[in-house]
């Protein structure tokens, strides 16, 4: 179809009513609105149509190859990017019949269309630079390389060229004229270094919500450890637990490493992690008066019986001579000790029994053999966690002279006095 034979195509409406006697002027708008949604609905019918016919090439063409790189390729939506072309320079032509006599719409409307080419044409950089890694991260020699990394780098200056020909095409300059203006701004980062900084840190925080208003975040380089007051463009500020303040640089939130307790927060408990140390000369195996009296421990009476039934057996199976104790297997106060406090967590209301829940005893050192609680408080409100914790520990020490155990400390006041009345 000719150039003329469009222009008349384009022109029927309009003369057609002119002809139903309506005026110019309307007859005119009608006949462009009319226009209008006609190369809208046929460039949209085209992206559909093409659309579905190069995915499914594409989808089809991948299946029929040995090759991945094809079917990652359709896995980043490249053929979708793709078949975008079509529809778009359908329109482009179009464009100068439709909007004849509408020099300044036709002008904005041009340079609309190639501003979506180019971020268009970014898009598939981005789809073929993802295609390509992806593919990369199949074979051996590229598994442990920071292939993501180049991405991001390549997709940088993607972008940078794509901004610079939108601003480009909007503004008319000539790309010569914009590298000298990239020349002054480079200058101008320099000066305003750190609220570009800031402004940039600022928006990673919000994409990738790193910090809120209201977090609790410890931040030892800068002495914060308190909840998040206010994100501004340069600076963070953080309510200490000591209701000082301290200011901490936005930017730091993304170069530098710090502890976020909103996990925490939105878990189901709050971590008790403590030790006690076991005098190790105190630890022994237990005689049958031992288990005996620990029986009456309502906690652990059952487990008592349990645990020398079991052992009752084995050592008659082995033929142990129980004439020495440290024949055959035995239960020993420390770890009675160990599941008196494993059983009192358990029974425990403040403690979050779907969390971990365990007594371990760690490496003995030379203060003597630690018992480590680490549990879960269901409670997360700072005083009630500190309650139940306490409230946790002074009863495990308190427990412990029942067991015959002793906790390490090191002499001092009393215990020095003690010393020296036996001395001397």
């Amino acid at each position: 179809m000719t150039e003329k034979e469009l222009k008349g195509l384009f022109n029927w409406f309009e003369n057609w009513f002119k002809d139903q006697g309506i005026g110019a002027y309307w007859a005119e708008i009608l006949g462009f609105i009319i226009n209008l949604v006609l190369v809208l609905f046929l460039t949209y019918l085209l992206d559909r149509i093409l659309r579905v016919i190069i995915v499914w090439l594409f989808k089809r063409f991948s299946k029929s190859t040995a090759i991945t790189y094809d079917d990652y390729l359709v896995k980043s939506n490249f053929p979708r990017y793709v078949s975008h072309y079509g529809p778009v320079l359908l329109f482009w032509y179009l464009e100068p019949f439709l909007f004849d006599g509408y020099d300044l719409l036709s002008d904005i409307v041009l340079k609309l269309v190639d501003i979506y080419i180019v971020v268009l044409t970014v898009l598939v950089v981005r789809s073929t630079l993802r295609s390509t890694v992806w593919y990369l991260r199949t074979k051996d020699q590229y598994k442990d390389k920071p292939l993501e990394s180049y991405l991001q780098v390549l997709m940088i200056f993607a972008w940078a060229i794509g901004i610079i020909l939108g601003i480009s095409i909007l503004t008319g300059y000539e790309l010569k004229s914009l590298v000298t203006l990239g020349a002054a701004s480079a200058a101008a980062m320099l000066i305003f270094r750190d609220t570009i900084l800031g402004f940039v840190a600022s928006i990673q925080i919000t994409v990738n919500d790193i910090v809120r208003i209201g977090d609790w975040i410890s931040m030892p380089k800068y002495g914060a450890d308190g909840e998040v007051s206010e994100i501004n463009l340069a600076t963070v500020i953080v309510r200490n637990w000591d209701m000082t303040f301290t200011t901490v640089p936005t930017y730091s939130l993304i170069s530098d490493s710090f502890q976020n307790w909103r996990g925490m927060q939105e878990s189901g408990g709050r971590r008790i992690k403590r030790a006690l140390m076991i005098k190790q000369n105190t630890v022994r195996f237990l005689k049958a008066e031992d288990l005996q009296r620990l029986s009456k421990v309502q906690l652990i009476g059952d487990l008592i019986k349990h645990r020398q039934d079991t052992i009752d057996k084995h050592n008659l199976r082995v033929n142990a001579d129980k004439d020495l104790s440290v024949n055959g297997r035995n239960q020993t106060n420390l770890g009675l000790f160990r599941a008196y406090i494993d059983r009192y967590l358990q029974n425990t209301s403040g403690i979050n029994k779907q969390m971990t829940l365990m007594v371990r005893p760690l490496a003995p050192t030379a203060e003597g053999v630690p018992i480590e609680i680490y549990c879960f408080s269901s409670d997360k409100v700072w005083k009630n966690y500190e309650y139940i914790m306490a409230d946790i520990m002074d009863h495990i020490m308190a427990s412990v002279s029942y067991f015959d155990l002793e906790i390490f400390e090191l002499p001092s006041g009393s215990d020095l006095g003690k010393l020296q009345k036996l001395n001397g």
